[in-house]
């Protein structure tokens, strides 16, 4: 019996370890458990900033469209009007004559060639007489029009809704046709005037987002679209852009107000500059490397660097065969295998600190 035990207390222990080293072997061939992270193209954002002013969209002055004696001005300068509302009277006689005197014409040629349209239904009329009737019928039905419509036009009416911002002439002077008479300033919609510089009008395919603040408020940006640039520098070499501004309701702007205009420009330093975890990167042969992850093989394969920079914030610029949103490998590249099989290591929940349930 003492014999058997010594021969049980040399075997065991043997087996016991051929066992555990059978154990081991069959963990090595399990797929490594790898952590990965996104590569993103480098983006480079530039703010420009402009001094800008706050115009009107609508900001006219408005006139007569005929000449005369101004009878009265029904507006004060600071006056907000309506659309279509009447702001000043021109004295109307002489179209009141000129519009009576074209209706009895009218009336004289209306007749005449209605007699002779109905002549010719009859066959009593040539040709030639019928066509100068209707003509002449056609002559005075235009001018009949336009004796009108100057004398609707001694009335001056709002082209929009917004302030009266200055008034020109009062009452009993005489204007001519196209004169401004005072000048209207909408604030239903307000834009933004800014002169770029020549450089800067070359970025502008990279422009992305626009705002503006105002000293008044300057807690609060207020955010730009772009409307428009012009495509010709003045003679101070600045390009004129124009933008809509999307005010708040409970803060109040008005045209005149200074602002200043905010660009950023956004560009990417070149299609094939990435930013990497320092920790994706491992050397070989001198050369710098990554572990490129397949989504669908669920392999890696080893993709080769050029690094440009490393980064405070843990990241490395590099540049090489990437492409924007693959993934590699961010931790243990250093015992990992060309083409093996990894494992994506699991995010831990927040509301599972520790991987507990």
């Amino acid at each position: 019996m003492n014999y058997l035990k010594n021969i049980l207390s040399l075997v065991l222990p043997v087996v016991l370890l051929s066992a555990c080293a059978a154990g081991g072997e069959g963990k090595m061939k399990e797929a490594p458990l790898v952590k990965v992270a996104e590569v993103r193209q480098l983006n480079l954002s530039d703010t420009l900033a402009y001094p800008g002013k706050i115009v009107s969209e609508g900001d006219i002055n408005v006139a007569f469209r005929v000449s005369g004696p101004i009878k009265k001005v029904l507006v004060q300068e600071g006056q907000y009007v309506k659309k279509g509302e009447v702001l000043a009277l021109m004295d109307p006689r002489d179209y009141e004559v000129q519009l009576s005197a074209t209706k009895a014409e009218y009336e004289q040629v209306r007749s005449e060639a209605e007699r002779v349209i109905e002549l010719h239904k009859r066959n009593s009329v040539a040709n030639k007489d019928y066509d100068k009737a209707v003509a002449g019928l056609h002559r005075i039905e235009a001018k009949l029009r336009a004796h009108q419509n100057a004398l609707n036009d001694t009335k001056l009416k709002a082209p929009f809704s917004g302030y009266v911002q200055k008034i020109f002439f009062d009452d009993g002077e005489m204007v001519k046709a196209g004169l401004p008479v005072l000048s209207l300033v909408s604030t239903s919609v307000l834009q933004v005037e800014a002169y770029i510089s020549a450089a800067d009008y070359l970025k502008k395919d990279c422009f992305d987002t626009y705002s503006c603040r105002t000293g008044l408020y300057p807690e609060v940006s207020f955010p730009l679209s772009p409307a428009g640039i012009t495509r010709k520098a003045n003679l101070n070499q600045l390009y004129k852009m124009v933008f809509t501004l999307d005010k708040s309701d409970s803060v109040s702007l008005s045209p005149g107000m200074s602002v200043d205009v905010n660009i950023v420009c956004s560009r990417t330093t070149g299609s094939n500059m990435y930013v990497v975890p320092v920790s994706s990167l491992f050397s070989s042969e001198d050369n710098s490397f990554v572990w490129l992850y397949d989504e669908n093989s669920k392999a890696i394969r080893k993709k080769e660097v050029k690094v440009s920079k490393i980064r405070d914030n843990g990241t490395a610029l590099v540049s090489g065969e990437l492409t924007d949103g693959c993934r590699v490998v961010s931790a243990g590249v250093n015992t990992l295998k060309e083409g093996q099989t990894v494992r994506l290591l699991k995010k831990v929940s927040k509301t599972n600190v520790g991987g507990l349930l």
